[in-house]
């Protein structure tokens, strides 16, 4: 079954049921209901066809009105036929109107949706009343019975158009959401690329480097008529090939990653607090409770997106990990002269005065993997050289009694690049 076809049956079963829900303003057949509530929500809701809708849902509530007074014996089939077929004009009418008046098309005018439900409303009424004053003589028209009709269309039209609303509204909040944490979700994602591909290019411009020098070694060769020479060109063009497939991969990864437009622009509060939210989980997998503090208020719009949260992730990530159960995490970020300054400061064991000289050398660490194997210890070592390239410095403060405390500073002009670090510019010879 697809699922327009469910949505169809729910429909007509919806407000077959709620039409029991009733109100005989003028003591006879005629009933106010809240079966139209429930079919004219649908229309707007859902992307049902209007006509055919509205005509299987009046043969459907005419057949189980009729079935109703089947089993309570109320009537017999003829006299029960006659008694409910109005209500299949009513429906017929109200769908008429709305697709006449267009209703889908002013979606996004509630007001206009409302008036045009209320005038659907009242037309499809007055219809069922003129089709029972023809079949089953009821009470003629009033001035007074009109005025009902129309009030009780416009609270019922308004009051489906408000639930709409009302729900139209949370599901927009929702995508939001979603995708606010899809888009923090893929900024800390492409921050870890960046970081790898920095160093890719770091690798490739000594791979540049060592092709020249094996071309140089090479010609030496050849000029002293040496058998060695072949070997040294076959080096050579080895090396290219690598330093060529390095070049491919890092231009892709350049392009997936760097922004080229002010709307891609991030303010430093914001990108401040995408770190320390992306911690804050980190530290809540841990099962640490872990207190972050930010004080990020300055008015900084930066493109160096991927630089900065890759280092930010690194400092906050050693916080977290060094502190065992509970503490205390801080995030400041201000200008400081023609300088940005962004410190993360912790509350942890701290860093002995030995540890201070290594923190920043590839390959020392403290930390252990759960399988009891050290990591890797290149993190700080990462965030000190992005930290270079990108103009500034990354600095391990000697005066903390308590905890560690890092600053990073960026030339502020550097974070008002048109664009990310150019690949090369960073690793020239």
């Amino acid at each position: 079954m697809s699922d327009r076809m469910r949505i169809l049956i729910l429909i007509l079963i919806s407000t077959a049921l709620l039409g029991e829900v009733k109100l005989n303003p003028f003591g006879d057949s005629f009933r106010f209901s809240l079966g139209i509530v429930v079919y004219f929500f649908g229309l707007l809701w859902f992307s049902v066809p209007v006509l055919s809708t509205g005509l299987l849902t009046g043969a459907f509530v005419v057949l189980f009105r009729i079935g109703m007074d089947a089993i309570g014996g109320d009537a017999d089939l003829v006299s029960s036929f006659l008694h409910h077929i109005p209500t299949f004009g009513f429906y017929l009418a109200f769908a008429v109107t709305v697709k006449l008046l267009r209703i889908r098309k002013q979606a996004e005018f509630p007001i206009r949706v409302g008036l045009i439900g209320a005038a659907a409303d009242t037309i499809s009424n007055c219809a069922e009343l003129v089709f029972r004053i023809i079949m089953l003589e009821s009470a003629p028209f009033t001035w007074q019975g009109l005025l009902l009709i129309g009030m009780t269309g416009l609270l019922r039209s308004f009051f489906v158009v408000g639930l709409y609303n009302m729900l139209s509204i949370r599901q927009v909040r929702e995508q939001a959401e979603w995708r606010k944490l899809e888009l923090e979700r893929l900024l800390l994602l492409n921050s870890s690329l960046y970081e790898e591909s920095f160093y890719m290019r770091k690798l490739m411009a000594h791979v540049e480097k060592l092709t020249r020098e094996s071309y140089r070694l090479y010609k030496k060769l050849m000029e002293q008529r040496l058998p060695e020479h072949s070997e040294a060109l076959h080096v050579a063009e080895n090396v290219h090939e690598l330093k060529k497939d390095l070049q491919r991969i890092v231009t892709g990864l350049s392009k997936l990653m760097k922004p080229t437009q002010a709307g891609d622009r991030l303010g430093i509060g914001e990108l401040c607090g995408l770190a320390v939210q992306a911690n804050r989980k980190y530290a809540e997998v841990h099962g640490k409770q872990i207190d972050f503090r930010l004080h990020a208020d300055i008015l900084l719009y930066t493109n160096q997106t991927y630089a900065l949260l890759s280092i930010l992730n690194n400092l906050l990530t050693n916080a977290v990990e060094a502190i065992a159960e509970k503490g205390t995490i801080e995030v400041e970020a201000e200008l400081a002269g023609d300088f940005l300054s962004i410190r993360v400061c912790d509350n942890g064991p701290g860093i002995s005065e030995l540890e201070r000289e290594w923190v920043f050398e590839p390959g020392y660490t403290t930390k252990f993997n759960p399988e009891g194997y050290f990591s890797t210890g290149i993190g700080l070592t990462h965030a000190l050289d992005i930290a270079k390239a990108l103009g500034g410095s990354l600095t391990l403060s000697p005066h903390s009694p308590h905890g560690a405390r890092f600053e990073l500073q960026v030339p502020v002009q550097q974070l008002l690049r048109e664009g990310e670090n150019s690949e090369n510019e960073a690793f020239s010879d």
